[in-house]
């Protein structure tokens, strides 16, 4: 009897040991992000924030580093772009900017259309064939940013 005993306490301790692995790993998951959209044409990529504070205001220091694009799309000057984002990025209100500069004024609406051809357009602040366009979200703190990088087609 003993022996079985030594076996189920065993069995036990391996068991707890499994659970408590279980709930440290995942205590140790993000949360994720809301979404954003960007359509161009027929091609749509969507993407969590390059920088969230979950719904906290983003570190100044840290806004450089969020203006990196982790997506590029290839758009047509001729085409329409149409960004959309959650509902809870829009509730907060969202600005979308090129190159850092804000582009649009702030809108609490979850969809938003731009010619494509003002994102190579040097009167707002365009240059090359390339550009960093990303969704802001908070009015005064940035609460968030997705950041595309928008290639010009040829």
């Amino acid at each position: 009897m003993t022996m079985q005993s030594a076996v189920r306490r065993r069995r036990a301790v391996a068991a707890a040991g499994a659970v408590s692995a279980g709930l440290l790993v995942l205590s140790a998951c993000d949360k994720p992000t809301p979404i954003s959209t960007v359509t161009v044409g027929r091609d749509s990529v969507h993407t969590e924030a390059t920088c969230y504070n979950d719904g906290d205001a983003v570190k100044t220091a840290d806004l450089t580093k969020c203006l990196k694009a982790k997506v590029t799309l290839t758009v047509d000057p001729d085409a329409t772009v149409r960004f959309g984002v959650d509902p809870k990025i829009a509730d907060g209100s969202w600005t979308i900017l090129m190159n850092g500069q804000p582009l649009t004024d702030t809108s609490k609406k979850t969809y938003r259309t731009i010619p494509g051809s003002v994102f190579f357009n040097s009167q707002y602040g365009a240059t090359g064939s390339s550009t960093v366009v990303s969704i802001k979200e908070g009015d005064k703190t940035v609460k968030g940013l997705w950041s595309f990088k928008f290639k010009k087609a040829s």
